[in-house]
């Protein structure tokens, strides 16, 4: 299983490396589809192992002065918040259901992806205005990120980029940092609710990391709107089938 662990963390840091995200939108399926997670186990493990995604992402984003540490903050203050939140409910949340929403938020994801050349970078907001957007996208990102077992960056980055003016790779190297204390939060409290296996994380983690670098390598040898109406097909795919038909799949 060791091996399994490893090779899913690998696939899932790749595909996320390959489009700018965590990874959990694919690293929750592929535990539960491929190593026989329950849905709420795979979400707690999921963020709990998103953490060092989010610590050498950030690292590495940093080394080209492409973090907004301040950005960060404000994100992260309220998604500590709210991560506890969203893992609760998601503890709740029969199985059927929780798979239901699951799906209905990769189609969401989806949809964000193929209107991505659509998105009109916002203009430069003021200082007090954009403190504002972020402290509530922070609220929301950490919500999501506490219930479906994700990253968020999928979520802060058109926020940034959309509401607070920022460019697209600031935004990124932001959301990495400010996914760090965001997932300890929510990964903290699906541990106390029994939803993360710790023993996994040894596994997951390095593959993670090590798939996320040749992610983006390959990403920038690969035509970047291919890579991207790819991954939204997939993610099409695999919500479709979660949202229509949970129980079976």
């Amino acid at each position: 299983m060791r091996g399994l662990y490893l090779g899913i963390g690998l696939a899932a840091g790749f595909f996320g490396g390959l489009v700018g995200l965590g990874g959990g939108i694919i690293l929750v399926p592929m535990l539960v589809g491929t190593a026989g997670f329950s849905q709420r186990r795979a979400h707690g493990t999921s963020l709990a192992a998103l953490v060092f995604t989010g610590i050498a992402g950030a690292a590495t984003y940093a080394f080209s002065g492409a973090v907004d540490v301040w950005a960060a903050g404000a994100l992260a203050s309220t998604a500590v918040l709210t991560a506890g939140v969203g893992a609760r409910i998601a503890h709740r949340l029969p199985a059927e259901k929780l798979k239901r929403y699951f799906g209905i938020f990769q189609m969401g994801i989806a949809a964000l992806l193929l209107a991505k050349p659509w998105l009109i970078q916002g203009s430069a907001a003021g200082m007090w205005t954009k403190i504002v957007w972020l402290l509530a996208a922070g609220a929301v990102t950490g919500y999501l990120s506490g219930m479906m077992g994700v990253g968020g960056g999928s979520i802060m980055v058109p926020a940034m980029v959309l509401l607070a003016g920022m460019g697209q790779h600031l935004a990124q190297g932001s959301a990495l940092l400010a996914m760090v204390p965001a997932g300890i939060a929510g990964a903290s409290a699906h541990g106390r609710l029994g939803n993360v296996a710790g023993e996994t994380l040894w596994w997951l983690a390095p593959g993670i990391v090590a798939g996320t670098f040749a992610g983006g390598m390959a990403a920038a040898a690969i035509d970047a709107d291919w890579l991207r109406v790819l991954f939204a097909c997939v993610l099409i795919y695999v919500g479709t089938r979660y949202a229509v038909s949970p129980a079976n799949n």
